[in-house]
């Protein structure tokens, strides 16, 4: 197994006060404007960007929540080994606002299809948009895009795109891993 970095630390900080710029020009106050992140990775990408949007650019009391989609995966009852889901923590009603996905890698587009699916239990958003740390453009399974992208990869057959994050991993990084 070889592992070559797509993005160092610096690179990764980089691009998330991009991301939260574009968020910013597009959303201004963030008052009608709800920061989902798709558990359990995407968890991480949303923490940071509510970070770097309240610290950095004083951006006042963003919603923040995570939502589990296992069981609403079109794939969930093929695999041996019994799931376990993430715990969706949603505080609030969605019904009306601009919901912003976010996840770490959109490779398929089968979790931002089964996000589409879980969040309706919440209520109905106004607008759906979706941001990715890393989109790996070439594998796409459904006609799913995102709106704000970090890097685009073009990862192919036995390549896999690991993101690690400081607070889970010990390091600020992406990799592309072949077997």
């Amino acid at each position: 197994m070889t592992q070559k970095v797509l993005l160092n630390s610096k690179e990764v900080n980089i691009i998330l006060h991009r991301l939260a710029c574009q968020l910013i020009e597009k959303h201004l106050d963030f008052k009608d404007t709800i920061l989902i992140g798709i558990q359990p990775r995407g968890t991480f990408l949303a923490e940071r960007l509510k970070e770097v949007l309240e610290k950095e650019y004083n951006t006042p009391e963003i919603k923040l929540g995570y939502l589990d989609i296992t069981f609403f995966r079109d794939d969930f009852r093929r695999t041996e080994k019994p799931l376990e889901a993430n715990k969706t923590k949603i505080s609030f009603i969605v019904e009306n606002k601009k919901v912003i996905f976010i996840d770490d890698v959109l490779f398929t587009g089968r979790s931002i299809r089964a996000a589409l699916t879980a969040v309706q239990s919440f209520g109905r958003p106004s607008e759906i948009e979706l941001l990715v740390l890393i989109d790996r453009r070439f594998s796409r399974n459904l006609p799913i895009q995102p709106d704000y992208r970090g890097r685009q990869v073009d990862a192919i057959n036995n390549e896999k795109v690991k993101v690690s994050w400081k607070e889970n991993d010990g390091e600020d990084a992406v990799y592309l891993v072949t077997n």
